[in-house]
């Protein structure tokens, strides 16, 4: 329900018009919204929502994260040379799945922190509920009647909806990041090697494997076997190595799904959370009072190309070396 001290009403009391009143409104919220929902145990609640098919989901994300980052890449490139709306279309593609928790951090979005109309559980069961919500809000009806006819209200409302869903869609890249470090720390932990992902775990996971069988199998017994293999250590098959990385990728994709419990918190004592929250809100209010040309950024997940990128470079150089 809107609150009945919705700044829109009282755009002249702040000396800013209704629609910037009500967005400066928002920001003040900002602080209570990231306490309340991504520090513990907020966070916890919040990640209740991927005990099922969120574990399958989260390792196909990962599969398609490069083409959302291209994707955004071709629309950016498009709006550079005028092709508006070939890159509206781009930016439009809602690449990765929706998840079960991205699903619930629009609704709390929308519902808490933006005050929208929008029914409890309807994001989830209905994707247009969202663009609709935007439209039914009142705090959004003068601004909408004055700069669009109902064909054009219906995509100014898609747009906003497309920009709180790419907003959640910046915690698969998170997510992805979040395993990536540990994965590094557990490298250097266990193997004495730097390994930002499971390609280059892999081959430190199936040497250990292989060792241990092989000690196992030693005829001569464990004790000798380990000081034998301690001097020559036995190489891991290409198929042991391939189901290393099928077996990390399982794992991962199970972490990768509550990684948030653990990132949360530390992005909200790092600001990061209310610094990507202030560029949505950004995002709306040039979208609903300005000329709507500043699409919601999605950082992250380059951030997380990133790690690929260095995890595949590091494997192929330690291939190489070998």
């Amino acid at each position: 329900m809107i609150s009945s001290s919705n700044p829109t009403s009282k755009g002249g009391d702040t000396g800013l018009p209704n629609g910037q009143a009500y967005f400066a409104s928002r920001r003040t919220r900002v602080d209570r919204f990231v306490e309340q929902h991504f520090t513990w145990p907020g966070t916890l609640h919040l990640h209740n929502a991927a005990l099922g098919w969120d574990i399958l989901r989260a390792p196909i994300n990962v599969m398609l994260s490069p083409v959302l980052v291209l994707t955004r890449i071709a629309a950016f490139l498009c709006r550079q040379i005028r092709l508006h709306g070939i890159a509206d279309w781009l930016a439009g593609r809602r690449i990765l799945l929706p998840t079960a928790v991205s699903h619930r951090v629009e609704a709390l979005i929308a519902t808490d922190l933006l005050e929208l109309p929008l029914p409890q559980g309807s994001a989830a069961r209905d994707p247009g509920a969202l663009s609709r919500a935007v439209l039914a809000a009142p705090q959004f009806r003068e601004l909408i009647r004055k700069r669009a006819d109902a064909a054009e209200a219906q995509v100014l409302g898609q747009r906003i909806a497309d920009a709180l869903g790419d907003y959640a869609g910046t915690r698969s890249a998170v997510a992805e990041m979040t395993t990536g470090l540990v994965t590094l720390a557990v490298g250097a932990l266990v193997f004495q090697a730097l390994t930002p992902g499971v390609i280059s775990m892999a081959p430190g996971v199936a040497g250990a494997l292989a060792r241990t069988t092989a000690i196992a199998e030693f005829p001569m017994g464990q004790t000798i076997g380990g000081l034998w293999y301690g001097l020559f250590p036995p190489g891991a098959s290409p198929l042991l190595v391939t189901a290393s990385v099928v077996f990390l990728v399982m794992i991962g994709s199970v972490f990768a799904a509550f990684a948030g419990v653990l990132a949360d918190p530390v992005q909200s004592r790092l600001g990061i959370h209310r610094r990507r929250l202030m560029r949505l809100i950004d995002t709306l209010e040039v979208e609903l009072c300005g000329p709507g040309d500043r699409p919601f950024a999605v950082r992250e997940h380059y951030y997380a190309r990133l790690l690929d990128l260095w995890d595949v470079v590091g494997s192929a150089f330690r291939l190489f070396r070998n």
